[in-house]
């Protein structure tokens, strides 16, 4: 079981050869690196789930390889112009994950390469990029970029940035740190690099028929038994992007400017990184409802307007966007 989303596994791989699972997505959500929050957001699940499928099918079309297999409703396999209910479950392949450096640097294939694979389109106020050039971990020049950038900055070009996958507090990497902890050659990380600015190109493509900027976004990949490059975990949805709907923030950073205003965020900013942390910033306080329900909204509409199907009942995404302005601005 993860924070957001809890495995089946039906099949579990083994060296040379995938297994099958199937991703139960809930409607718990994360922020922070915290874990399971007190609520839960109403057909979050659903959408993410959804969502996701479609941008895998996508993706298998254009040529990118994806562990994505369908989709599961009542124990039946589908592809998502086949199922007319929206579900909760994805089958995928299996691969190995193991959290030593050291012994994944030994393996041929079938194991997830740990890393998050970040793409940057803008620089939005908030964006953990300015924290890190102000700390000095970071100069312009390392991200392409001839001078420091300011807040809101649409960028020329995508930045592709990197942090640790496995570790219990996500780490910055630099491209040769991301190279070193994966054991990928300079072959396989240009590799890497050119399907991820793809796949940031697609999602770009798609959510902008819906209004919507594409700022920035995760990605996650593996490798398959033949040592070939396959995108796992979920991709496309507003937990894995950040996206941007007439000036409104449409993902998991509306529940993160929520709590940056309670006590129980100064305790993070404190303790985090400390040994048991969690512990020490203690339960987080419940979303209030007006929010809860608009954000369920958010994620169902995002879906419904990016796939071009009614899947869900939920208001257009310019009356959602507008329900929360007022949630978070009362």
């Amino acid at each position: 079981m993860g924070s957001v989303k809890d495995l089946e596994i039906i099949r579990k791989p083994d060296k040379d050869k995938h297994g099958i699972g199937r991703f139960h997505f809930s409607d718990r959500y994360s922020v922070f690196d915290y874990g399971e929050m007190p609520d839960t957001i109403e057909n979050k699940g659903k959408a993410l789930c959804m969502l996701s499928a479609y941008f895998f099918e996508i993706l298998e079309k254009e040529g990118i390889k994806t562990h994505y297999i369908g989709l599961i409703k009542d124990s039946k396999l589908y592809r998502f112009n086949e199922i007319d209910e929206p579900t909760n479950i994805m089958e995928i392949k299996l691969v190995n994950v193991v959290r030593d450096y050291d012994e994944i640097k030994k393996l041929k294939g079938n194991f997830l390469i740990p890393l998050e694979v970040i793409y940057r389109n803008t620089l939005p106020e908030g964006s953990s990029i300015f924290k890190r050039l102000e700390r000095g971990e970071i100069k312009p020049e390392d991200l392409g970029l001839k001078e420091m950038p300011k807040p809101g900055q649409v960028l020329e070009e995508p930045i592709i940035d990197f942090s640790t996958k496995l570790e219990d507090i996500d780490r910055y990497l630099k491209r040769n740190e991301a190279m070193e902890i994966t054991g990928l050659s300079e072959e396989e990380m240009e590799n890497l690099i050119k399907v991820a600015r793809k796949i940031d190109e697609i999602i770009t493509r798609e959510t902008r028929k819906a209004g919507i900027l594409n700022e920035d976004g995760k990605i996650e990949f593996a490798f398959d038994e033949n040592r070939e490059l396959m995108v796992v975990d979920a991709v496309g949805t507003p937990d894995e992007c950040r996206f941007r709907f007439e000036e409104t923030e449409i993902s998991k950073e509306i529940l993160r400017k929520h709590y940056r205003k309670t006590e129980w965020y100064r305790r993070i900013q404190i303790f985090k990184g400390e040994e048991n942390w969690r512990k020490l910033v203690g339960k987080p306080p419940r979303l209030p409802k007006e929010l809860r329900e608009a954000v369920s909204q958010m994620y169902m509409s995002c879906c419904n307007e990016i796939t071009g199907r009614k899947i869900f009942d939920s208001p257009s995404l310019k009356e959602v966007v507008r329900k929360i302005r007022e949630v978070l601005d009362g």
